[in-house]
């Protein structure tokens, strides 16, 4: 159990040997959820982005092959994640498209008002109080910009909620309780979908 509890805690903020096992799990684990929250995105046509817990970075990979003419920022807590990430979006970085940086998303160092989409995958069950984190992500997108949520967990499955009490930080939010610290922090228009046929969630608000 000691093992297991120390590598299912790399979700929280990766590091050493275990958190790169848990970063290239993230890449392709995640891959199918990920990709269904980005369905979600279909009349919006960003020309900046900023992924906030990039993790090993696909999604923000993912998102700039969507958009092609859009460049982006991605941003982890884990130094080991924008490693990672770095890594993995060599090609992107290069182009000139994506900057990485180590930052927190309860105060981030980003200026106002200059994303038109943030996203967030998979990392708010970490984030140190939802609606302050919400109301920073609020701060730096542009007036009409969106804000996407993709979890795995919809607060009320046995799985997830089993990993909350092994995983020091965790909490795992219903959709109300997402939708509801969006309105606090000056979201509207907030939509939400939850999958046919698992727990996934994807929320989508409008600054």
């Amino acid at each position: 159990m000691g093992l297991f509890k120390n590598y299912v805690s790399q979700t929280r903020k990766p590091e050493g040997r275990l958190g790169m096992m848990m970063l290239n799990g993230m890449n392709s684990g995640h891959a199918k959820m990920a990709d269904w929250g980005l369905s979600h995105l279909k009349t919006i046509a960003p020309k900046t982005i900023v992924d906030l817990g990039c993790g090993g970075g696909r999604n923000i990979g993912e998102q700039l092959k969507k958009y092609p003419d859009a460049k982006g920022t991605a941003i982890d807590y884990s130094e080991l994640s924008v490693e990672k990430a770095t890594e993995y979006n060599k090609e992107f970085i290069t182009a000139g498209r994506l900057v990485i940086k180590q930052g927190n998303v309860s105060a981030l160092e980003l200026p106002d008002s200059i994303y038109d989409l943030a996203t967030a995958f998979e990392t708010i069950y970490f984030w140190p109080g939802l609606e302050k984190c919400f109301a920073e992500v609020a701060r730096i997108l542009k007036d009409g910009g969106y804000f996407m949520i993709v979890n795995e967990s919809d607060g009320k499955d046995a799985a997830s909620l089993k990993f909350e009490k092994i995983i020091d930080g965790m909490k795992c939010y219903t959709v109300e309780q997402i939708s509801d610290a969006l309105s606090a922090a000056g979201f509207s228009r907030i939509k939400t979908d939850h999958h046919k046929s698992k727990p996934w969630i994807t929320v989508l608000a409008k600054k």
